[in-house]
C-alpha cells in the first residue's frame, strides 16, 4: 500500500482516533497504525480481502465504474446548493431508457398491473385485451398470483409466447418452448450459458471469444468464472464490421494458451451500433462450424435498427436456412425487456432460446437453473407483452404501436443527431450508429494530453472521460472499458436522453472537446 492511501485511510478514521496526520513524520506513524490495527481487524474475519475469492477482486465493470461514482456525488453535492460551472449532471454512461425519461409502454404496465393487484380487473378503465392477458397468465401462476414460485426455467405458457414470438419473426421457422428459459435479463442467460462451458481448472482454461470493444459484463463474467478471454477486434474503418481473418488470427493465437470453446457475437452492436449483414452473419456461422464453437448471439438490441440499409437477421435464422450442416450446430441466443421500444430495465425479464443442444447437455442446464428457483414473475410477464403484443382489432392496438414508433423514431433521430455533431468536432470521428443505442466516437488524442494521463497512471480517454464530467458535469464511459485497439481512444455515450436533453449534452461536450485540445496542443 502506497503513502497516499495510508494517509486517505488515516484521515478517513481521524474522527474515530482523535488525531489527525499533523506532520508528514506523524502522519506515516499514524497510517502505520491505523493499517496494522485495520489488518488486525481484518484477520479477525473468515472473509477479508487475503480469503476473498480472488476472481472477485479482478472483476473490473466499466460501465459502473469510478467515473460514475464521481457523477453521484457531484449529483448529491447539486442537490445540496454547492455551486458548479454546470446546472446538472448528464449521464449518458448506462442503457437505462426509463432513468432517461422515455416513458413505459401502457399496455405493458396495464398487463402487470393487473397481474399484480388482480381487483384492478373491475376497473373499467382497463382495457378488455390487457384484462384478458393478465387472467391468462394468472391462470398458470400457482395459486393465481405472481407471488408463487414458476417453474425453473419460466412460465410454460409465456415460454409458448415466446416460441411463437421467434417462429414469427424468423419467418416461420419453428420453435421449442421446451427449448427456451426465461431469465432474469439476457445476462443471466449468458452467465447460464458460460457456465455450462467452463471446464475443471487446469494447464488450459475455457477460452471464449468475445468482440473487441465489447460489453462489460462478457469479460466480467469470464474472469469470474476464471475463463480465458479471447479478443477479436471489429473493424472500425468498415462500420465496425466483424472480419474473419480476424477472428481467425484470434483464435489460432488463443489456442496456444487456452482452449476455446464458444463465439459470442453481439448484434446490434454494444458499444459500437453496428448491424451485421447477412453476408457477414453466415461467413461467422462457417468459421464458428470450422472452428467447433458454440455460438452464443445477443440480440437484445434487435428492435433497434436506424440505417436504411440495415435490416436484424437472427442467427438462428440464418444458419437454418443455411442448411446441411450448419442447421444442426448449437446455438444460444438472447433477448431482453430492458433495450428495444420497451426499456423497462427494472423488471429484468429476457430469455434464452438453445437450439441444437445435446439433450443431456439440456437436463444439466435444466438441473443448474432449478437451484435458482426461477425469474422474477414480473418480468416474466414483461417478456410475454414484448413475445405476445396486442395485435390489429386488439383494443389497445393502436395506442401500443403508437408508443412504438414514437420511441423507435425518436431513437433514430437522436442517433443521426449524435453521429453529425461527434463528427463536426476536430480530432473525433464516429461511424454511423446503425443500430443499438449508443455512439463510440474515436478521439484522436494529443500527445501531450497522453503524456499527462501516463505519468498519472492513467489511460488518456478515462483522463478525458474524468475532466469531461468535473468541467461540463457529463457522464460517459472511456472506451478502455470497452477494449479497443492499442494506440486508439473512444467514449461510448448513448442517444438515450430526450432531444433536448442531449442537445445540451452535446453542446456543452463540444466546448469542452474544443478547450481539452486547446489545453493539451
Amino acid at each position: 500500500m502506497q503513502f497516499g492511501s495510508l494517509c486517505t485511510l488515516g484521515h478517513g478514521l481521524g474522527p474515530w482516533l482523535g488525531h489527525g496526520c499533523r506532520s508528514r513524520h506523524s502522519s506515516i506513524i499514524s497510517c502505520m497504525s491505523v493499517v496494522r490495527m485495520t489488518h488486525r481487524a481484518m484477520s479477525s474475519k473468515v472473509l477479508n480481502l487475503d480469503t476473498l475469492n480472488p476472481c472477485i477482486k479482478d472483476m473490473e465493470y466499466s460501465v459502473r465504474g469510478p467515473i460514475v461514482i464521481k457523477a453521484v456525488g457531484l449529483e448529491k453535492e447539486l442537490k445540496q446548493g454547492v455551486k458548479k460551472p454546470y446546472p446538472s449532471v448528464i449521464r449518458a454512461n448506462i442503457g437505462d431508457c426509463h432513468a432517461m425519461g422515455q416513458k413505459p409502454m401502457t399496455f405493458m404496465r396495464q398487463v402487470i398491473a393487473l397481474c399484480t393487484y388482480p381487483p384492478l380487473m373491475n376497473d373499467p378503465t382497463f382495457p378488455a385485451d390487457a384484462k384478458a392477458k393478465a387472467k391468462r397468465i394468472l391462470g398458470a401462476c400457482g395459486g393465481n398470483s405472481i407471488g408463487a414460485y414458476s417453474e425453473s426455467p419460466g412460465i410454460e405458457i409465456i415460454r409458448q409466447d415466446v416460441a411463437a414470438y421467434i417462429a414469427k419473426r424468423d419467418g416461420g421457422i419453428p420453435a421449442n418452448p421446451d427449448q427456451i428459459m426465461l431469465s432474469t435479463g439476457a445476462s443471466d442467460g449468458i452467465k447460464a450459458i458460460l457456465k455450462l462451458l467452463k471446464q475443471p481448472d487446469g494447464a488450459k482454461k475455457t477460452g471464449i471469444m468475445i468482440p473487441i470493444p465489447q460489453y462489460p459484463l462478457y469479460s466480467a463474467t469470464i474472469v469470474e468464472y476464471n475463463m480465458h478471454q479471447v479478443g477479436y477486434f471489429l473493424d472500425e474503418d468498415t462500420n465496425w464490421s466483424l472480419d474473419i481473418g480476424e477472428l481467425k488470427r484470434a483464435v489460432d493465437a488463443a489456442r496456444k494458451v487456452c482452449e476455446p470453446r464458444a463465439l459470442c457475437v453481439i448484434n446490434p452492436g454494444n458499444p459500437t451500433g453496428q448491424v451485421l449483414t447477412r453476408e457477414n452473419i453466415e461467413r461467422t456461422i462457417k468459421f464458428a462450424k470450422e472452428e467447433k464453437l458454440l455460438l452464443m448471439s445477443d440480440e437484445v438490441y434487435q428492435d433497434n435498427i436506424y440505417a436504411p440499409d440495415r435490416e436484424f437477421h437472427s442467427f438462428k435464422k440464418v444458419l437454418t436456412e443455411m442448411g446441411g450442416e450448419y442447421a444442426n450446430m448449437e446455438l444460444a441466443s438472447f433477448h431482453s425487456t430492458s433495450k428495444g421500444y420497451m426499456g423497462e430495465c427494472g423488471y429484468r425479464g429476457g430469455y434464452c432460446e438453445f437450439v441444437n443442444f445435446d439433450p443431456q447437455v439440456v437436463a444439466m442446464l435444466q438441473k443448474s437453473i432449478s437451484a435458482k428457483l426461477c425469474p422474477s414473475i414480473s418480468g416474466q410477464v414483461a417478456m410475454d407483452v414484448v413475445a405476445a403484443p396486442p395485435q390489429p382489432g386488439d383494443p389497445s392496438y393502436e395506442l401500443f404501436m403508437k408508443e412504438k414508433t414514437h420511441v423507435l423514431d425518436a431513437l433514430k433521430m437522436k442517433a443521426q443527431m449524435t453521429v453529425e455533431m461527434l463528427n463536426s468536432l476536430p480530432n473525433m470521428t464516429c461511424n454511423t450508429v446503425q443500430g443499438a443505442m449508443y455512439a463510440f466516437p474515436q478521439i484522436t488524442v494529443p500527445e501531450k494530453a497522453i503524456k499527462k494521463a501516463k505519468s498519472e497512471g492513467k489511460a488518456p480517454d478515462f483522463m478525458y472521460a474524468y475532466e469531461l464530467l468535473e468541467e461540463k458535469g457529463l457522464c460517459i464511459v472511456p472506451g478502455s472499458g470497452f477494449g479497443q485497439r492499442p494506440g486508439t481512444y473512444h467514449f461510448r455515450m448513448t442517444i438515450l436522453p430526450p432531444p433536448e436533453r442531449l442537445k445540451e449534452f452535446l453542446e456543452r461536450l463540444k466546448v469542452f472537446h474544443i478547450g481539452f485540445l486547446k489545453r493539451y496542443e
